[in-house]
Order: structure tokens, then sequence, then C-alpha cells
């Protein structure tokens, strides 16, 4: 058994492609009618896109971002603010 701590490296997106990807995601689903924030929750924690409604292509430009990536992205936020 190997004792050594394994590395886990993403994706290659920018911060602020993940970030306009995001708000795009929101406007749409606040725009539907939809709780913008629990509708993302439910994506991130399933990856079922069904989550995101297909208004504005939100589904579409979710779908881009590797969940890995979204993950880091946002603990990245919280951890460095």
């Amino acid at each position: 058994m190997n004792d050594q701590t394994m590395t886990f490296s993403i994706g290659d997106q920018t911060e602020q492609e993940i970030r306009n990807v995001l708000m795009l995601v929101y406007d749409a689903l606040k725009e539907k009618g939809y709780n913008p924030i629990n509708q993302i929750v439910g994506y991130i924690l399933s990856e079922d896109p069904t989550y995101i409604t297909t208004h504005n292509n939100a589904r579409n430009l979710i779908k881009r971002i590797d969940r890995d990536v979204l993950l880091k992205s946002l603990i990245k936020y919280y951890l460095t603010a």
C-alpha cells in the first residue's frame, strides 16, 4: 500500500469563465421562476442537467464546465475571500 498523498488536478477553465457561466445560468433560472441557488446545488450534487433550464441556453452552458472545476472554483472563492 502506498502512503504517499495523491494529488488531484483538474481542468484549466478560468475563474472568470466559470463566473460568467454561473451568472448566465443564475439569471436564466431566475427569469423562469426557479430558485437559482437550489437548482444549481441540485445540479452540482447530482450532475443531472435537468436541474438547469434550457432557457437562454443555460443547460448547455453549465455542461461545458467540468463539475470538479466548478466545485474547486467555489471552494477556492470561499476559502480565499
